[in-house]
């Protein structure tokens, strides 16, 4: 098991970005409060959530405050963290930008491809930065992957992401298990698929997206690959892998043995940097509109 990233030596050169999140849900409990209160680079300054109760139990957790309002959270931050089911983050998203605020949304940005377009325009109009919680492309293992991929001649691909969270449990949620693992797993893979092999030009699926879907892409260099989805199979622990064939070795990219936790340091300090540079990363608003364009064509 690879080390967690410690970034602690790493100096700060700005004051930290006051963030206020939305949402008091496991995904939000498990991620993003923790990490956005950990700092240097945010300070998690309010909490808001539908359910009151939920939001005053993670804002004390956290030293934080517990918004009354979603405009009393605004006032409050300078950023905006989502952690809410994409149908919701959409319309709140939306008034964020209107009033200036940086952006951390989730994926998919919204339940369907108008309300993703909605957002992304809404971050032009009003020229805040955004970024996408695409977990693992902030893992330096999955950059050294793309990196390599990058220098590669791909025919051909072959993926899978897999998980049994959709059985049971605090994150078996209701709208996972009324969208299953395409809007849930497949921005992840799409995502991959999209930057390691060549852009995706067509996507096809079959299957249940609430047992198991499988999707066809054809890419831009003609290349065509799969990939696999499913929320509900009995697996210890979730499978995320990519295989890359050509004329040259194949190239694997596999979650087994990496440690998610480092993600978060790395995820939390480039977006700071991005609200204090206004320089974004490219994993953005602009990025989540793509891949919701090719989840509507399955």
């Amino acid at each position: 098991m690879s080390r967690a990233v410690d970034l602690s030596h790493e100096s700060w050169p700005y004051p930290p970005v006051r963030v206020g999140l939305v949402g008091a849900g496991p995904w939000a409990r498990a991620m993003h409060a923790r990490v956005l209160a950990a700092g240097p680079e945010t300070n998690l300054t309010a909490v808001w959530a539908r359910r009151p109760e939920a939001a005053a139990e993670i804002a004390h957790d956290q030293g934080s405050l517990a918004a009354g309002s979603f405009e009393e959270l605004l006032d409050c931050c300078e950023a905006v963290a989502f952690a809410v089911p994409p149908a919701v983050q959409a319309g709140l998203a939306i008034r964020a930008a209107a009033r200036g605020r940086a952006l951390l949304l989730e994926k998919p940005l919204g339940a369907d491809l108008s309300a993703a377009r909605a957002v992304a325009d809404a971050v032009a109009e009003h020229d805040v930065v955004s970024q996408l919680v695409l977990t693992k492309r902030y893992h330096p293992v999955t950059r050294a992957f793309l990196a390599e991929a990058a220098t590669r001649e791909v025919t051909g691909a072959r993926s899978c992401y897999l998980h049994g969270a959709f059985l049971g449990g605090e994150f078996a949620t209701s709208w996972r298990l009324e969208h299953g693992a395409l809007l849930d797993l497949g921005p992840h893979l799409l995502d991959l698929l999209d930057s390691a092999v060549a852009p995706i030009v067509s996507v096809r699926g079959t299957g249940d997206p609430r047992r198991w879907i499988e999707l066809t892409c054809e890419h831009e260099n003609g290349a065509v690959s799969q990939a696999s989805l499913s929320g509900s199979v009995g697996l210890p622990r979730a499978r995320t892998r990519v295989e890359l064939f050509g004329p040259g070795p194949e190239l694997v990219y596999d979650t087994a043995d990496i440690d998610h936790e480092e993600c978060w340091p790395v995820l939390r300090r480039e977006f700071a940097t991005a609200v204090r540079t206004g320089t974004g990363t490219g994993i953005d608003a602009a990025r989540g509109l793509r891949l919701q364009e090719l989840l509507d064509q399955i």
